[in-house]
């Protein structure tokens, strides 16, 4: 049996979901770095209602993110998330294409993002995927590492 991922925008009565999902993604970064990741203390309420969300979606269930900010001239990615038993099977690069082609869309030609140095599968995913480390900067005990990928217009 083939399980297919379908996408949809959040809306707000997601956002008890969207806290679960950050939660349970990120737990395994706590004890790496010896607190919780920021995204696991955001106001998601809000951020829904200033931020856009997509949600990877499974058997009606939502299993992933990315939550993201337009900027004049780029597409900031606030956070990618996806649960850990969906983790490993292409979710995270399906978002971030998305997420690629509607920058595209709007004239944007960068996405920007940062995460935590510790997070090393993270960085190696986005560097993966064609992201390149702007700079890193000391931040709370370890290291912010700024990213960004150019795209054709």
């Amino acid at each position: 049996m083939t399980v297919q991922i379908l996408f949809r925008p959040a809306a707000p009565a997601d956002a008890d979901a969207v806290k679960a999902i950050v939660q349970a993604a990120y737990a395994k970064w706590v004890p790496v770095i010896g607190r919780e990741p920021l995204p696991m203390r955001a106001d998601y309420d809000k951020a829904l209602g200033e931020h856009q969300f997509e949600l990877a979606v499974e058997n009606g269930r939502i299993v992933g993110l990315i939550e993201t900010v337009a900027h004049d001239d780029h597409i900031w990615i606030e956070n990618v998330a996806v649960v850990p038993e969906a983790q490993g099977r292409g979710i995270g690069r399906k978002l971030l294409d998305s997420a690629e082609r509607k920058a595209v869309e709007a004239g944007r030609t960068e996405l920007r993002l940062l995460t935590n140095g510790a997070f090393e599968a993270n960085v190696l995913l986005y560097r993966k995927h064609g992201y390149t480390i702007d700079r890193e900067e000391p931040f709370m005990n370890g290291t912010t590492v700024y990213m960004s990928k150019r795209l054709a217009p």
